[in-house]
């Protein structure tokens, strides 16, 4: 008697999925807590926490405050000739009162208008930067 097909085939899966070994799980379920660390310049100003705790729905705030923060130390380092690591990562305080005076209210259409031209004026900075920046060491 023939068996099915759904069953031969259900049993051909089987076959390997049994003879396999279960993983090896490891009861220790520890977390590195240390912090991160980069490259470059580790002593980085903590950015303000609602950026951490925001809703996923309006993660383009937190985008927008980034894109902010980067393309005003861009400038400094551009204007100052300085890529040291205060310049090159600064307080996050003056890009916060920037953004919002400017943006906070604004809906997401009017943030992603607003990251799309920071974006384009960080851009136009990123080869003056990054020549400044390698010739520091601090790109």
């Amino acid at each position: 008697m023939r068996k099915p097909i759904l069953a031969l085939m259900l049993a051909a899966l089987a076959g390997p999925l049994v003879a396999q070994t279960s993983p090896q799980v490891s009861s220790d379920l520890t977390v590195d807590m240390s912090p991160q660390q980069y490259r470059i310049c580790n002593d980085r100003p903590a950015r303000p926490t609602w950026m951490d705790e925001i809703n996923p729905r309006e993660a383009y705030k937190a985008l927008t405050l980034m894109d902010l923060y980067e393309l005003r130390a861009w400038e400094q380092i551009v204007e100052t000739g300085n890529c040291a690591c205060d310049v090159r990562f600064p307080s996050w305080e003056d890009a916060s009162e920037e953004f919002d005076e400017k943006y906070l209210l604004d809906s997401a259409a009017e943030h992603t208008t607003a990251q799309r031209d920071i974006r384009r004026q960080r851009n136009d900075l990123r080869l003056a930067v990054q020549e400044i920046c390698e010739a520091q060491g601090n790109w």
